[in-house]
C-alpha cells in the first residue's frame, strides 16, 4: 500500500470548491424536505464524486449511453444524492425540481439508484456490495468486448478501453458479495477498475468497531489489488487533489485493478451531526441544516441554493464531454475503417441483432432416447457459440456438471495465468465458488453491453444468488441462469442438495422466467426463446433460469409451441379430454406414462408440458385456453417440488402431485418411487380430480 504525498496539476478553483459545497447543501435540503434518507455520506463524499464526474471519468452528458465512456458504480446506493446532485450539475437532465422531489412519487430522484428510471445512472444500487459486484462484471466486460473487436490494439489505444469506477462505503465492503467480487477482480487482473473506498468508520449501529476490525488495506493486497490510502485535509474533509493524484496513479497501473482508502467524515462540515450514526440515515434537521450552511457560506434561510456562477460552471462538462466524444469518435472511425468486418459485427452486436442463420445451429435430439436436459443444454451452448461470439459464460466451479463450458480451449483468464487454455479474451468464464457474486457479475456484464451472458450452478444454490436474481429482474437484465440438479431426482447428495421450495420461490420473483423443459428438445427450443427475447426487437430484456435435470429423461418429437411456455404435448384419445396432466422436467414423462393406464381404461387424457409458466402467461387467453379447456374441471399438476405454483391451475376439483417436505439421500429412481411420483399415483390422483369435479 502506498500514501503519496500530493503532486498534481488538477485545476482546483474557488468555484469547483463552492459547487461541492453546492452538493452538500443540496443533499442535505433534499432529505430535510422529504423528511427521511440518507445525507450524511452524500455531503462527506460530494468531493470526490466531483472530482470523477468533473475532472477524471470521460462521459459526456448529453449522451449518457455513449458507449465509448467509463463506467460509474455507487454500490453505496443508500446515498444516492452523492449521484444525483453529480448527474444535476453536470447536465445529464436532472434540475433542481428533481432534488426538490427526492424520495417522492413518479420523481427521477427516488431513494436508491434506478437503472432506467434516471438518466446517468449505470445500474440499481441500494443493497450493499451488489454494486462492487457490477462494477467487477463490467470491467470483465469491457474486456471481452475488447477481445471481439479490437485484440490487437497496443494497451490503451483501442476505442473500446474505458475505465470502471466504484465508490463502496464501509457496508459494502463487510458484505460477503464485494470479497468475492474482489477476489475475481485480482484473479483476473481487472486493470480497467478503479474502487474507492468511503472509509468513513460508520454504519447504523455507530463505529465499525462493533463489527470490523481487520486491515482493510491489506486485504486488498491480498487480493492482488494496486491499494493506496488518501489522507484528507487537516480539517478532516477529503482532499481532491489527493484522490486525483491516486485515480491518475491507479490508470496507470494496467495489469491489476485499484483500490483507494478515503478516510473521510460522515457529514463533514455539519458542526454536531457529523461523524455520528446518526446522520448516516437520518434527516439533520433544521437547526444542524442551518448551522451547516453558515459554516459553508451559504444562507441558512435558502433552500436549495444554487448561484448561477457555480451551475455554469459545472455545466462546462457538456462541452467537455462533446469535446471527448469527438476525440473517441475519430479513433472510433479510423478503427471502423481499418476493421470493416469487425466493424459489421460490432454495428450487429450493438443493434441486438443475431447473426443470420443461428436458428439453424440449434441441435434436434432423436426421439426416444433418454437424455438428460443438462447435457441437452450443453450441446445447444456448444452449437450456438460457434456462431455467436458475442455468447459467452461459465459456472461457480461446475462447469463440468452444469455442462456450461462453450469452449473448452478458451478461458477468460488474465496474461500470466499459466493454464495453457487461459486467454484475456477467453469464452469460458471460471467464476470460482462465488455464487452470490457471479450473479451479481452477470448483471453487471449485461449491463455494460455488446456481450450475452449466462452462469450456471445448482438450482439448490440459486438461493446464495437470490438478491442479484431479484436485480436482475427489477432491471430488465437479459442475463440466463443455468440452474441443474433441479429435483430430488439428482439422488444421493442427498437433502441438502436436492431442491424442494426453489422453482415455487424463483417464480414468486417478477420478471423472471423460470424454464424447466421436459426433455432435450424441450431444452434446445427454450435456449432458441431465450435468445430470441434478448433481442431488442422483444423490447425489454428478460432474466431466465433454466432448471435442469442431472438425470436422463425420455426423449419426445420436438414441438414449436414449447416456447409458448405450455403445450399439449399429448392429446386425449376416444373423445374430448376428461382430465388434463399438467406436469414439468422430469416429470413430464412420469404423466405420459399415468396418460397411458388412463386411456387404457377408457379415460381420454391430455398431457401438457408447462416449462414456463411466465411464457404461458404471455400468451392471450384464447390459447391458454385452447391448452387447459376451462370446461375441464378435472385437472392433476405433477412437479417434484411444493405445490404453490400450481393451485390457480388446478382449481378446486384438481390434485397436485408435489413434495411438501425435503428429500432424502437415495438413488432418484428409489425417491420418486417413495414420494409418490410414478405413474400409478399420479393415475389415481387423476382419478379422484375426475369424481371431484362432477360432484
Amino acid at each position: 500500500m502506498s500514501t503519496k504525498p500530493t503532486t498534481t496539476d488538477l485545476e482546483w478553483t474557488e468555484l469547483d470548491q463552492r459547487a461541492v459545497d453546492t452538493a452538500r447543501v443540496l443533499a442535505a435540503d433534499a432529505v430535510q424536505k422529504v423528511g427521511n434518507g440518507h445525507p450524511g455520506t452524500a455531503m462527506s463524499l460530494a468531493p470526490a464524486a466531483y472530482t470523477l464526474f468533473q475532472k477524471v471519468m470521460r462521459h459526456d452528458p448529453a449522451d449518457a449511453n455513449w458507449v465509448g465512456r467509463d463506467r460509474f458504480v455507487l454500490s453505496a446506493g443508500h446515498s444516492s444524492l452523492t449521484l444525483y446532485t453529480q448527474l444535476y450539475l453536470a447536465g445529464f437532465g436532472l434540475e433542481l425540481d428533481d432534488l426538490k422531489s427526492f424520495r417522492t412519487w413518479g420523481s427521477k430522484t427516488p431513494g436508491h439508484p434506478e437503472y432506467g428510471h434516471t438518466t446517468g445512472v449505470e445500474t440499481t444500487t441500494g443493497p450493499l456490495g451488489q454494486g462492487v459486484a457490477n462494477a467487477v462484471g463490467m470491467a470483465m466486460a469491457a474486456r471481452y468486448e475488447r477481445g471481439l473487436f479490437d485484440p490487437e490494439a497496443p494497451e490503451g489505444e483501442s476505442p473500446f478501453d474505458h475505465f470502471v469506477y466504484c465508490i463502496a462505503g464501509d457496508g459494502c465492503l463487510q458484505e460477503g458479495i464485494s470479497a468475492e467480487a474482489s477476489s475475481t477482480a485480482g484473479h483476473q487482473k481487472l486493470g480497467n477498475l478503479v474502487l474507492l473506498w468511503d472509509d468513513n468508520h460508520i454504519s447504523i449501529e455507530g463505529d465499525t468497531e462493533t463489527a470490523v476490525s481487520e486491515d482493510t488495506c491489506k486485504r486488498y493486497e491480498a487480493y492482488g489489488w494496486h491499494v493506496q490510502r488518501v489522507a484528507p485535509k487537516p480539517d478532516g474533509d477529503l482532499d481532491p487533489h489527493a484522490i486525483y493524484d491516486a485515480i491518475q496513479e491507479a490508470k496507470k497501473v494496467t495489469d491489476r485493478p485499484s483500490f483507494i482508502a478515503m478516510r473521510s467524515i460522515i457529514a463533514w462540515p455539519a458542526p454536531n451531526a457529523q461523524n455520528t450514526e446518526a446522520a448516516h440515515g437520518s434527516a439533520l434537521g433544521d437547526d444542524e441544516v442551518a448551522a451547516t450552511k453558515r459554516v459553508m457560506g451559504f444562507d441558512p434561510e435558502k433552500t436549495f441554493e444554487v448561484s448561477d456562477e457555480v451551475i455554469e460552471h459545472t455545466r462546462k462538462a457538456l462541452e467537455k464531454g462533446q469535446a471527448a466524444r469527438a476525440v473517441w469518435e475519430k479513433s472510433f472511425q479510423q478503427w471502423r475503417d481499418n476493421n470493416p468486418e469487425r466493424a459489421a459485427e460490432y454495428d450487429r452486436v450493438a443493434k441486438g441483432e443475431l447473426p443470420k442463420g443461428w436458428e439453424e445451429k440449434i441441435p434436434v435430439f432423436e426421439a426416444g432416447k433418454g437424455v438428460a436436459t443438462r447435457a441437452a443444454s450443453g450441446k445447444v451452448l456448444q452449437a450456438l457459440g460457434a456462431v455467436i461470439p458475442e455468447l459467452w459464460g461459465g459456472s461457480a466451479d461446475l462447469a463440468g456438471s452444469n455442462n456450461t463450458t462453450i469452449d473448452k480451449t478458451s478461458s477468460f483468464l488474465p496474461a500470466g495465468n499459466p493454464l495453457p487454455e487461459a486467454d484475456p479474451y477467453g469464452r469460458t468464464i471460471h467464476f470460482g465458488i462465488r455464487e452470490h457474486a457471479m450473479a451479481a457479475e452477470m448483471n453487471g456484464i449485461a449491463l455494460h453491453g455488446n456481450t450475452r451472458i449466462y452462469g450456471g450452478t445448482f438450482l439448490v444454490f440459486s438461493d446464495y444468488m437470490r438478491n442479484a436474481v431479484r436485480l436482475s429482474a427489477l432491471m430488465h437484465l437479459p442475463v440466463t441462469y443455468v440452474w441443474t440438479h433441479d429435483s430430488i431426482g439428482l439422488g444421493e447428495d442427498g437433502p441438502t442438495h436436492q431442491p424442494v421450495e426453489h422453482l415455487a420461490s424463483l417464480r414468486a420473483i417478477p420478471g423472471l422466467n423460470v424454464v424447466r423443459p421436459a426433455d432435450a428438445n424441450e431444452t434446445a427450443i427454450a435456449w432458441r426463446e431465450i435468445l430470441r427475447r434478448w433481442t431488442k426487437e422483444f423490447g425489454k430484456g428478460q432474466p431466465h433460469g433454466l432448471a435442469l435435470t442431472r438425470q436422463g429423461v425420455p426423449t419426445y418429437e420436438p414441438n414449436e409451441d414449447a416456447a409458448k411456455g405450455g403445450y399439449v404435448l399429448f392429446e386425449a384419445e376416444g373423445g374430448e379430454p376428461q382430465v388434463v396432466l399438467i406436469a414439468t422436467g422430469s416429470e413430464v414423462h412420469v404423466a405420459v406414462e399415468a396418460r397411458e393406464a388412463l386411456q387404457a381404461d377408457g379415460v381420454p387424457t391430455r398431457v401438457v408440458s408447462m416449462p414456463s409458466v411466465e411464457w404461458f402467461e404471455q400468451q392471450d387467453q384464447g390459447y391458454r385456453d385452447s391448452v387447459l379447456p376451462p370446461s375441464v374441471k378435472a385437472r392433476v399438476a405433477v412437479e417434484a417440488g411444493i405445490g404453490l405454483t400450481w393451485h390457480k391451475y388446478v382449481g378446486d376439483a384438481g390434485r397436485i402431485v408435489s413434495l411438501e417436505h425435503f428429500g432424502a439421500s437415495a438413488d432418484g429412481k428409489v425417491l420418486f418411487q417413495e414420494f409418490g411420483f410414478t405413474a400409478e399415483n399420479v393415475a389415481a390422483a387423476a382419478r379422484e380430480s375426475i369424481a371431484a369435479a362432477q360432484r
